[in-house]
């Protein structure tokens, strides 16, 4: 009997045992447990000390909920303007869901790179070959915007989508380095072109500068010209006037007088000239010096 007691005693102990271990749980960081009572969906336990009825419920499914790289794909697709290429592309997605992941879609990773192949070949076929090389960002976006109605039915969220490359084959790329020759003689012809252009515009706009000082030096020129011919006839007048006065007042001996002084003041020019040699004086010439003396004398004195 004490045989049967002990082994009693053991098996309640054991028991004990076996259903605090499949009571408590305790759940890690990275994962979460998916509790099924009888079959059907329960709860969801995240991460800590958590706590089942045993025997009753027990962990399904054990999610991790880290973030995943779904393995990179090649797919091939046709651009805008007709070329095949593929693009190397990586998706990366974490569960938000577990329930949903595990109980509406029975491989995430082949539906999802089933879902991006036809997801990347759309958004592919709106750009041509230039602009999915240059527009990579652009495709990202569009790629994880497309995703998202059918991840979000699946419980997984997509985080970061990624073009890593674009393979394109022998024959498009010797095309596309003889398109990019030609482009860059283009440019190279255009700025030669440009150049050219602006050294005539700036010769042209040199030349009118030039023709404007020009015209201006001859403006200023003409000025002083006529400034000085407007001093000389006022001079003029004005030795007129005072002839004219010195006449009225002294009659025919001013105008000796004023004959006088002129053939004075020529023979003096003569006899200064270098070129003058010989000066021959006409035969009167002490007459006129006589008759400048006479006159100068018959003048008054503040006159003289």
């Amino acid at each position: 009997m004490e045989n049967i007691g002990s082994i009693t005693t053991l098996v309640i102990v054991a028991l004990a045992i076996l259903t605090l271990y499949r009571g408590i749980k305790v759940v890690p960081q990275s994962k979460v447990f998916v509790i099924e009572r009888f079959g059907k969906y329960y709860r969801t336990l995240d991460a800590g000390l958590s706590i089942i009825i045993p025997y009753l419920d027990r962990v399904a499914h054990k999610v991790d909920v880290l973030e995943r790289q779904l393995e990179a794909q090649n797919i091939s697709v046709i651009t805008k303007d007709n070329v095949e290429v593929e693009l190397e592309t990586s998706v990366f997605y974490r569960v938000t869901n577990s329930s949903r992941s595990v109980y509406r879609i029975s491989n995430i990773d082949q539906a999802l790179s089933t879902e991006t192949s036809s997801v990347v070949r759309s958004a592919a076929g709106k750009l041509e070959l230039d602009e999915l090389q240059s527009s990579r960002d652009q495709m990202n976006a569009e790629i994880a915007k497309s995703l998202t109605p059918s991840t979000e039915a699946w419980g997984i969220e997509i985080t970061r989508t990624s073009i890593t490359d674009v393979i394109v084959d022998e024959s498009t790329k010797a095309a596309q380095r003889q398109q990019l020759n030609a482009e860059r003689n283009r440019r190279a012809t255009v700025a030669e072109a440009e150049g050219q252009k602006e050294s005539i515009q700036l010769k042209a706009d040199g030349d009118l500068y030039k023709a404007k000082k020009e015209a201006e030096g001859v403006k200023v020129a003409a000025e002083a010209e006529a400034y000085s011919i407007e001093i000389k006839a006022a001079a003029d007048a004005k030795q007129t006037s005072l002839l004219a006065k010195a006449i009225k007042e002294n009659g025919k001996p001013a105008v000796d007088f004023e004959i006088a002084k002129r053939q004075v003041e020529a023979i003096g020019q003569l006899s200064a000239s270098q070129n003058a040699k010989t000066l021959i004086l006409p035969s009167d010439i002490s007459s006129i010096f006589s008759a400048v003396t006479a006159l100068a004398e018959m003048l008054p004195t503040e006159k003289k």
